[in-house]
């Protein structure tokens, strides 16, 4: 079985995606969200990430392996694994990989023993991260078949146990995103959130810049974004403003943001790490952090704040501080919860665009974006 508690049918791509439409149409329209505009997915080879458990079965009555496989759960029937021989939704670099992956570990009784899990990252320029992890501590029989499976397969490759991580090569791959006539290197990086549809991605980020584009005076104004990541739409977006300031919780996609300003030549730009709550105690001058030493919040004329919370949404102290930006970019992994924030930042802003990204075809989950402005007093 290749696609296991999904509707995989690209034949039906349209009809699915037309359906999502009218739902997430019909849950804006108490807030006057105007015509959506439809982001469509590639139908196959979209996803740039994947991962599976390794399950290991076992004669009766054995306790050596007869056979691994990759592995995945209907969550109906959450204890019996799915057998994957095929991932059709993963881009072809993933998916030329599983099957030599899978054969290498077969082989070796060192790669094999105790892992339970295998995770993809990969690019479009075709580069490779493989993270096996492990239930056992990982020795230097472990490290010399793995460099062998890394140099066969052409990819970095990382083990993982408890408390212990072993990198061989890089923990990270370059992606380049095309915005609006602009190439963007990015570095990705193992265990840390990055979109998993490509093409998806570009169109959120050429949507985001297009609209920030037609804000009065945009290039003397500022823009705040939070939960910036690794920069994905806090590089392009410095195009168009004068500053921007990006604030995060994760060390990792901080160090990843300041890179990446780095390889594109941003120079407007400053990445801190500060929760959501923080950021909104530090702009409201409540609180002085020393991450922030560095930086004099007092420049900084924002107009425009975008946000691209978790699934959860947004908690009401952080509603209320965005609420007093005259612009907003929310960009939401879950509609519900958009919405339900759109009960309050309604009353402030109206959307003036709206639009549904197909960052999940074949299920049941959209990304959405709208871009809200002040009312008139």
């Amino acid at each position: 079985m290749s696609l296991p508690a999904m509707h995989f049918a690209p034949e039906d791509y349209a009809g699915q995606l037309k359906l999502k439409s009218q739902r997430l149409q019909a849950l804006l329209n108490p807030f006057g969200c105007p015509a959506l505009e439809i982001h469509a997915s590639p139908k196959i080879g979209f996803r740039m990430r994947a991962e599976f458990r390794l399950w290991h079965e076992r004669s009766t009555g054995s306790k050596t392996d007869k056979r691994c496989y990759f592995a995945m759960f209907d969550p109906a029937e959450p204890k019996q694994p799915i057998e994957i021989t095929e991932y059709p939704i993963a881009c072809s670099t993933i998916s030329q990989c599983m099957a030599p992956l899978l054969e290498a570990i077969n082989a070796s009784a060192v790669l094999a023993r105790k892992l339970f899990q295998v995770e993809f990252l990969a690019s479009r320029s075709n580069e490779l991260l493989v993270t096996l992890v492990y239930h056992r501590q990982l020795d230097e029989n472990w490290q010399a078949e793995a460099t062998l499976l890394a140099n066969k397969l052409n990819a970095s490759i990382i083990g993982r146990a408890r408390k212990q991580r072993i990198v061989l090569q890089r923990d990270h791959v370059y992606e380049t995103l095309a915005v609006q006539g602009q190439a963007f290197r990015y570095e990705q990086c193992e265990n840390s959130f990055t979109q998993p549809n490509a093409s998806i991605n570009e169109a959120m980020i050429n949507w985001a810049v297009t609209h920030a584009r037609g804000i009065d005076s945009v290039e003397i104004r500022d823009l705040l974004e939070m939960y910036c990541g690794n920069g994905n739409f806090s590089l392009p977006l410095a195009r168009v403003f004068r500053q921007v300031l990006g604030t995060e919780i994760s060390k990792t996609s901080i160090a990843s943001a300041k890179r990446n300003a780095q390889y594109n030549r941003v120079k407007n730009i400053s990445f801190v790490r500060l929760s959501g709550e923080e950021t909104a105690t530090a702009l409201r001058g409540e609180r002085e952090f020393r991450r922030l030493a560095d930086i004099s919040l007092a420049d900084y004329d924002f107009c425009t704040v975008l946000v691209d919370p978790p699934r959860a949404g947004l908690d009401s102290k952080t509603l209320e501080f965005i609420a007093g930006f005259d612009n907003i970019i929310y960009i939401s992994c879950n509609p519900q919860s958009l919405a339900e924030n759109m009960s309050l930042l309604g009353k402030s802003h109206r959307i003036t665009s709206g639009a549904l990204f197909d960052q999940f075809p074949y299920t049941d989950h959209c990304e959405a974006g709208v871009f809200l402005a002040r009312r008139a007093q």
